[in-house]
């Protein structure tokens, strides 16, 4: 068995590779023509076509993380589709290579997949986008993924709430044009701070630069109230706003760690926000890499099948547009569950479990029964 285990390995790895390969080569020509049309006009001549190639090359891994599962899937479609027409598949079987044993093989290669994908999606892809960000920003000045307002916070300390806006981070960590407004208990604004830069200390604080506070006293009689404005050159102002938790506000959420999409959620919950999106985020995150075990379960049944000469076409299509469905659907799901409020750990998990019913079923028919 140790023989045959390798044999099926060795040729799925090699097919997975292959069409990773392809995959990824196509969407990095779609995306250096796309970014051509940038270059010159960042505002830096500096930004050329070597710059370019250079920052779609760091999209890379990102890439790779959304792709692995469908290339998965076709690789390992192809590999059982063509053992099944050259009769390879027969003399297997014939081996003592059963239908459960056959599942438990593809399930420890799945599950290698699954390590494989976590350790991109959390680790390569997180650094390499953040790299790509940072290599913009040196061209821009400053890079905001949020759109032209910045990204909004909110903390609370005690009987205090605070409202902070963040326009962009600069590419060596500093905080561009940060505003702070304080509530009192009652919701009204009790100051407000603008400053032109801040750096996030390691201590829980926040370093602010150029700094104006401006006291609204307004307690007692009405025509008392004031407004009591002071510069100060150096604030700093006590937090436990992170720098990754601006960062997940600022940048995309699916490109961000699980544990710091998981810190970031539990301080919108402390703060009375709603955390849907970054929850669903969070969830896809964990079940994503959990979808190559149900893509090679899917694979498996076409191992079975009777093939004609010209006939493994048809199903290796067959095999790209399921996971081009599978992929549409998570993406759906994920929309639809942010905007019905659904429970976010059902919204990210439907499509796996869909896909797992349907290679469980086939799996069941074509192997099993027939």
């Amino acid at each position: 068995m140790r023989t045959i285990r390798r044999l099926v390995y060795v040729e799925i790895l090699k097919s997975v590779a292959f069409v990773t390969l392809g995959f990824l080569a196509l969407f990095f020509f779609f995306d250096f023509v796309d970014e051509l049309q940038a270059v010159g006009k960042l505002g830096n001549v500096g930004y050329g076509p070597a710059q370019a190639l250079m920052y779609v090359s760091l999209l890379i891994p990102a890439h790779l993380y959304e792709l692995l599962p469908i290339a998965v899937l076709i690789g390992t479609i192809f590999v059982m589709a063509r053992l099944a027409q050259s009769s390879e598949y027969t003399i297997l079987r014939t081996s003592g290579l059963g239908p459960w044993r056959a599942l438990r093989t593809l399930l420890i290669l799945g599950a290698a997949f699954v390590a494989l994908t976590f350790a991109i999606g959390d680790y390569v892809a997180p650094t390499s986008d953040r790299f790509a960000q940072l290599l913009k920003s040196r061209i821009q000045g400053a890079y905001s993924l949020a759109g032209n307002t910045g990204a909004w916070l909110k903390e609370k300390q005690g009987d205090k709430s605070y409202a902070v806006n963040v326009l962009s981070i600069g590419p060596d960590g500093v905080l561009a044009n940060p505003r702070i407004f304080e509530f009192d208990t009652n919701g009204y604004v009790r100051s407000q701070i603008f400053a032109s830069s801040a750096r996030i200390l390691d201590d829980g604080h926040w370093s602010l630069s150029t700094a104006e506070r401006q006291d609204y006293q307004v307690r007692g009689a009405t025509d008392q109230a004031r407004v009591v404005t002071t510069l100060v050159p150096e604030l700093t102002w006590p937090t436990s706003l992170t720098m990754e938790m601006v960062s997940v506000a600022l940048l995309r959420p699916d490109r961000m760690r699980t544990l710091d999409l998981f810190d970031y959620i539990r301080h919108l919950e402390a703060n009375g926000q709603t955390a849907q999106r970054y929850e669903i985020e969070f969830w896809r995150k964990v079940f994503y890499p959990l979808s190559c075990l149900v893509m090679v379960v899917l694979a498996l049944p076409f191992a079975y099948l009777h093939f004609r000469q010209t006939g493994i076409a048809t199903y290796v299509f067959s095999g790209v547009m399921i996971g081009i469905s599978f992929f549409l659907l998570n993406n759906v799901f994920g929309y639809l569950g942010n905007l019905s409020n659904w429970w976010p750990w059902i919204t990210a998990a439907a499509p796996g479990m869909i896909y797992t019913v349907m290679s469980l079923a086939a799996f069941s028919w074509l192997v099993l029964r027939r």
